[in-house]
C-alpha cells in the first residue's frame, strides 16, 4: 500500500491547555474522516505549534484519541514575523490507496486563511 502525506492546521482561541487539546483533537478527527482513514491507517504524525502556544502537547490530544501505538512527534513551528499566531499544524504520514491528488488536506477555523486553494 502506498505511504502519503497529508497536512492539516487549526488556529486555537488561546494559549491554554483546553483549546490546545481541543484543537488537536478535532484537526486529527477532520483529517482521518476526510481521507476515509482509520488509526490502524496511520504511520505517524509530526506536529507543530506555533512557539504562542506552550500550554500542552498536540499530540497528547491523538494519545486521548485512542492513537497510543502511533508514533507522535510535537516541535515548535518558526517564528516568522508576521505569521498566523496560535496555529497548530500537523504532517501525517498514512497507508492509503488514495492517489496523492485525491488527498483532502484540512485547514481549520483562522488556519484556512492559509491555504484558500483548497475547498473547506
Amino acid at each position: 500500500m502506498p505511504v502519503r502525506a497529508i497536512r492539516g492546521a487549526i488556529q486555537v482561541d488561546s494559549d491554554t491547555r483546553d483549546d490546545i487539546l481541543e484543537g488537536s483533537a478535532e484537526l486529527v478527527t477532520a483529517v482521518l474522516k476526510r481521507n476515509s482513514l482509520t488509526a490502524d491507517d496511520i504511520i505517524s504524525i509530526l506536529f507543530t505549534a506555533t512557539p504562542d502556544l506552550t500550554a500542552e502537547f498536540p499530540a497528547y490530544a491523538a494519545r486521548l484519541l485512542g492513537l497510543t501505538d502511533v508514533p507522535l512527534m510535537c516541535a515548535s513551528e518558526i517564528a516568522v514575523p508576521g505569521a498566523l499566531p496560535r496555529t497548530l499544524r500537523l504532517l501525517a504520514h498514512v497507508d492509503t490507496e488514495l492517489p496523492r491528488g485525491e488527498l483532502r488536506h484540512v485547514y481549520l477555523r483562522g488556519a484556512a486563511a492559509l491555504r484558500t486553494d483548497l475547498p473547506q
